[in-house]
């Protein structure tokens, strides 16, 4: 009766061991499989980024071309010219099939089917720019009665104008002089790099928000394009301007763009209203690419700001962000 009870038990123990070392055994080769299959996929994100990224230098380096070839031209920047025409969301294959002078064939297995490439280039003489603010280590009225009249046709806080540019002035005569008595250097204010950089000094999210669309920040003075300009920049720009007459100029200019200042004041036809050179212009320097690329499941955006001098179009900064991807587990 015991050798019954001890085999009994023994082969309890052994199937006991034998179920053990199974359990061990697939959570070993889950393990090993989890592994791999997260090293392939590690891998596959880093290579789509990668591609990613090389596709947007080569789209960066078209916007540059086309923009070398309207200063070609020559004449005024206005929004009927080909740089002005966005690239609606199309597939990289149909690039390469233009290129080589074939027909585009469906391929949903091949990678290159997949890619969809978008952007557009924008006019940032369009919009107000922070530089303006700041001349000869003092404030610019004529800038800051603009800005004022955009904050006020925005019905934003004109308060944080005032604060934003105060500490711009700061900013910029320390830059200038690295001496500021009264002052330690870690309360003085930073110099900007970027338009969400102004939150350092004295704007709103909400404002920043709002005010996105129509400001810039640029390295040194410019004018603003009066054939690129929105109405709430014509209006903020131009003194003497309402909504009403600024849509009107807009809606003018989309029929016969402005060659000159004097052929502003013709399609305005206002006496009352008058155009200044260091102000407006007909023509820009700086300009904003946006390129956006989606691979896969990888949708990359790349926001890069171009400087135009004459023939030479040099980028100035380039800011990449993905817009969506795959696990961020894996990165």
């Amino acid at each position: 009766m015991r050798r019954a009870a001890a085999r009994t038990l023994q082969r309890g123990a052994a199937l006991l061991m034998a179920m053990l070392t199974v359990v061990l055994v697939a959570t070993l080769a889950s393990a090993m499989l989890w592994q791999q299959w997260r090293g392939i996929e590690v891998e596959s994100a880093q290579r789509t980024r990668v591609q990613s990224a090389w596709i947007l230098v080569g789209a960066l380096d078209w916007a540059r071309l086309i923009l070398r070839e309207d200063a070609r031209q020559g004449g005024a920047d206005y929004l009927s010219e080909p740089w002005a025409v966005p690239l609606a969301p199309a597939r990289l294959s149909t690039f390469l099939a233009a290129e080589h002078g074939q027909a585009l064939v469906t391929d949903d297995n091949d990678a290159a089917q997949a890619a969809f490439l978008s952007g557009q280039i924008e006019d940032l003489q369009g919009r107000l720019n922070v530089t303006n603010l700041i001349q000869s280590k003092q404030i610019d009225a004529p800038s800051m009665a603009a800005w004022t009249r955009l904050f006020k046709h925005l019905n934003l806080p004109e308060s944080e104008l005032q604060a934003m540019a105060q500490a711009l002035l700061r900013a910029q005569n320390v830059g200038a002089d690295s001496t500021d008595a009264g002052q330690s250097s870690a309360s003085l204010p930073l110099q900007p790099l970027a338009v969400a950089d102004l939150r350092w000094l004295g704007l709103s999210q909400r404002s920043l928000q709002t005010l996105q669309d129509f400001i810039t920040l640029l390295p040194v003075r410019t004018p603003v394009n009066l054939n690129t300009a929105p109405p709430e920049v014509l209006l903020a720009s131009v003194p003497g301007m309402d909504m009403a007459v600024a849509r009107g100029l807009v809606q003018a200019r989309a029929s016969h763009h402005m060659n000159s200042l004097a052929d502003a004041d013709k399609l305005l036809d206002k006496p009352e209203i008058h155009f200044d050179a260091s102000l407006q212009s007909v023509s820009s320097q700086f300009f904003m690419v946006n390129g956006q690329l989606r691979l896969g499941d990888v949708t990359l955006q790349e926001m890069s700001v171009l400087q135009r001098d004459g023939l030479q179009v040099k980028t100035l900064s380039r800011t990449r962000q993905m817009l969506s991807g795959p696990d961020p587990t894996l990165q």
